[in-house]
């Protein structure tokens, strides 16, 4: 097999129809045809299910999907980095930054810091929710990404970054002058919180279950947007990561409250390939990224945990 068959299969298999990748590939279709005929003799497998509504990899098909993303990807990498070894760094570097998180607050900082340090670098933001990013990277299509969570996956590693604290937060004024609440406490109120396959949920609830109790979920709200404007209407309340709940306060009157009783953190990793080297670009950016959040870092440990240690709630 070749690289450009190779090339020609997965683009086929990503478009989902012979004719469509054809066009965009810029190659006769009997030709491309013709293609995918000599991979399918050099594997000896069927690859592809041909019908009306277009093509479908078969199981030997999804296997080399799999593989040939990978090795094209390191390909890339390859030309990426002998030509980085004698020029200025350039190339492509994806970063993932689940939304809701410290480092989502970062992709402006960095863009600004790349393009300041590395301009031959085009850096692509992709936020979305950690299970999407992580399976990015697992599949050869992301470098890294930042999300909650950190447990081990097959396939990925996880790099620790920080701990936040979590926040209760609302618009009611009662929680003006109560820099904590106690978890039980928070089990009394009407919540708005993401789905339960969401690792922010899931670190809520399993605080919850630990003190005998559960979150008082009056809806599942995953949208940033929906999420401040409810919120901020005093419809009800949300549980947020420091920076996230610090982010929601600049744009509306709301009150945060730290949860105590127990204290409850969601842990911030880096997560990246556990098979795949990183470019040198990417190794560059990543030591951006990881300055960036260390000095966030410091910021987040600021005098508001020991204020609210000082102040007794009277909850």
């Amino acid at each position: 097999m070749n690289l450009r068959r190779l090339k020609y299969f997965v683009k086929i298999v990503d478009i989902g129809s012979m004719t469509q990748a054809a066009d965009v590939l810029h190659i006769a279709q009997p030709a491309l045809s013709q293609q995918l005929v000599t991979l399918e003799a050099e594997m000896q497998q069927q690859l592809l299910i041909r019908t009306k509504r277009g093509v479908t990899p078969t199981e030997a098909g999804k296997v080399l999907y799999a593989h040939a993303q990978l090795i094209l990807r390191q390909c890339e990498q390859a030309m990426s980095d002998v030509t980085a070894s004698s020029a200025a760094l350039c190339g492509q570097v994806s970063v993932g930054l689940a939304p809701g998180t410290a480092a989502s607050s970062l992709s402006v900082p960095l863009l600004r810091k790349v393009r300041e340090m590395h301009p031959g670098i085009v850096l692509y933001l992709n936020e979305n929710f950690g299970t999407t990013l992580s399976e990015l990277i697992m599949n050869g299509r992301m470098d890294m990404a930042v999300l909650y969570g950190g447990r081990e996956i097959r396939g990925l590693s996880f790099m620790p970054l920080l701990g936040e604290q979590l926040y209760l937060v609302s618009a009611d004024e009662a929680f003006a002058t109560h820099p904590t609440i106690p978890l039980a406490t928070v089990a009394e109120l009407e919540l708005l919180l993401p789905r339960t396959y969401n690792v922010m949920r899931k670190v809520v609830d399993e605080a919850f279950q630990g003190i005998g109790r559960q979150a008082n979920v009056i809806a599942e709200v995953e949208s940033a947007t929906t999420l401040a404007t409810a919120v901020g209407e005093g419809f009800a309340s949300t549980i947020l990561p420091e920076s996230a709940a610090l982010a929601l306060q600049k744009n509306k009157a709301v009150h945060l409250s730290r949860i105590v009783e127990p204290q409850v953190e969601a842990p911030l990793s880096l997560c990246l390939s556990g098979h795949l080297p990183l470019s040198v670009p990417a190794q560059a950016v990543k030591t951006i990224l990881l300055k960036l959040i260390a000095e966030m870092r410091d910021t987040l440990a600021s005098p508001r945990a020991d204020q609210g240690r000082s102040k007794k709630s009277s909850y």
